[in-house]
């Protein structure tokens, strides 16, 4: 069936790219990504879940996160001094 879709040219373009480097026609292309989106089970997602901590974790305040020598004094608090030999 022939029909007619307005798409962004750049997406177009790399499509096009896309079929050519898989030795595919435009049409054979676009019509494996349509079923390809279209068999994705609802709701699934390519974008990973980010775990996200409220309180608890994390540097203690006034950690400076861009100095070494912050960081490791931070790790070795309360580390007995004899276990750091």
């Amino acid at each position: 069936m022939r029909t007619t879709v307005a798409i962004d040219d750049e997406l177009l373009a790399a499509a096009k790219q896309e079929a050519h480097d898989s030795r595919m026609t435009l049409g054979q292309y676009v019509e494996r990504a349509l079923r390809r989106e279209l068999t994705r089970p609802p709701g699934s997602s390519d974008v990973p879940t980010v775990p996200v901590f409220r309180a608890g974790t994390g540097p203690r305040p006034g950690t400076d996160l861009s100095s070494t020598r912050s960081i490791l004094e931070a790790l070795d608090e309360g580390v007995p001094l004899e276990s750091m030999r």
